[in-house]
């Protein structure tokens, strides 16, 4: 919780990081704050209910109507979002939806302003998305429905990649929560660590209590030089930086995506590091949520996810060696982001332990064994792309 915010409704939980659902990370929204923090926006604030809160732990995030409007309001921590990065997701935004690219559109008060500052916290405000929310209660890490959802997912995500190429702000830099290419597409692993830290003291705080050079040299120098080989000689640009099925909204007449949401992890990166994100969110079951003791990948919707984004930017030989290459250190930074978060914003020693141990250095050891190193061969090859799938889960 934030000192100062408004005590949480009873009951309210959200996604733990495993199964079981666990206390909010920051208060929820509740009606007085919205009063202030609304008025800049033109609306009803005098007529104000939440209607629905949502369940994603890292920031507070609510359905509210405001008279006869219904809109999406988050809230962020200053340490966790400042205005400068939201506001240049906001604009990142503005360029999709300019390209054909449906996103929610932010509510501007005075000036354009799309951020509403109030003490510590900052506020953004969004009309609702359309479409329907299939996956609203489901968590992050969750696998896909179905492979049609992988398929249509695939497809929007080149769509996605085609919209935000020239896209042409710079690249945000690391900070907490956050995604990029700094580590592990750096010629000095060494270096970019050293300097990372030296950027930020809260992630060196974090990081003190474990042996980051003996756990690099052990699990991470060999992934992310390989990594950094082929990432380096591609172009970078505006990617989605968390692309998951509970990111999107769902066409009701059919499986197409309606929307695409949350640009919070934006960044200036690599498209097939960001189908690598894609794929380590929901085709790995990290979470082993069958209790079978191992963790498994969903081969159905690998194969549709990666023949959607086929079937409308054709990956070649090159594009899925670089994405074999990239999918074991896809998660570095923001798994380095996450233990700042918990372990100095949060001071929460036992889930920055399983973002260090479980996450950052756990999802690479599982590349290095002979589960990934399957799920990697099959994504080098082009055992994705049968015609079958095209048929069946085609636009």
């Amino acid at each position: 919780m934030t000192d100062g915010s408004p005590s949480p409704p009873d009951g309210h939980l959200v996604h733990g990081l495993e199964r079981e659902p666990a206390a909010p990370d920051w208060a929820p929204i509740v009606v007085e704050e919205l009063r202030e923090a609304l008025a800049p926006l033109d609306l009803a604030v005098d007529d104000l209910e939440v209607e629905w809160r949502s369940p994603r732990p890292m920031s507070a995030a609510a359905v509210v109507r405001a008279g006869a409007e219904r809109v999406f309001v988050k809230r962020h921590d200053h340490r966790v979002r400042e205005t400068e990065r939201l506001a240049r997701e906001h604009r990142l935004g503005d360029h999709l939806r300019a390209r054909g690219v449906a996103t929610p559109r932010v509510r501007r008060g005075p000036g354009g302003a799309s951020v509403v500052e109030r003490d510590d916290q900052r506020y953004e405000c969004f009309d609702l998305a359309a479409g329907e929310d299939r996956y609203r209660d489901v968590p992050s890490w969750y696998p896909y429905l179905d492979p049609a959802h992988a398929y249509r997912s695939g497809a929007a995500l080149a769509r996605f990649h085609r919209a935000a190429a020239d896209f042409a702000e710079p690249a945000d830099p690391v900070g907490v929560l956050a995604d990029g290419l700094d580590v592990v597409g750096a010629d000095d692993l060494d270096a970019a660590l050293t300097a990372l830290l030296a950027r930020r003291p809260g992630l060196a705080r974090a990081l003190a209590p474990y042996d980051l050079d003996g756990d690099v040299d052990r699990v991470l120098r060999r992934p992310v030089e390989r990594a950094r080989d082929v990432i380096n000689g591609r172009e970078r640009q505006w990617t989605h930086g968390d692309w998951h099925p509970s990111n999107l909204t769902w066409d009701p007449a059919g499986d197409d995506v309606a929307e695409v949401l949350d640009l919070g992890l934006a960044n200036r990166t690599d498209v097939v590091h960001d189908l690598a994100v894609a794929i380590e969110r929901a085709v790995v079951d990290w979470l082993d949520q069958a209790g079978r003791g191992a963790i498994t990948v969903d081969v159905a919707s690998l194969d549709a996810l990666l023949a959607g984004y086929d079937e409308v930017a054709p990956l070649g030989r090159g594009d899925r060696v670089a994405l074999a290459a990239v999918l074991p250190v896809a998660h570095l930074e923001f798994a380095l982001s996450e233990v700042e978060y918990f372990g100095d914003v949060l001071g929460a020693v036992a889930s920055r332990d399983l973002a260090y141990h479980g996450y950052l250095l756990g999802h690479a050891e599982w590349f290095a064994g002979p589960a990934g190193r399957a799920l990697l061969d099959r994504v080098a090859s082009a055992a994705w792309r049968p015609t079958a799938a095209r048929g069946t889960m085609g636009r």
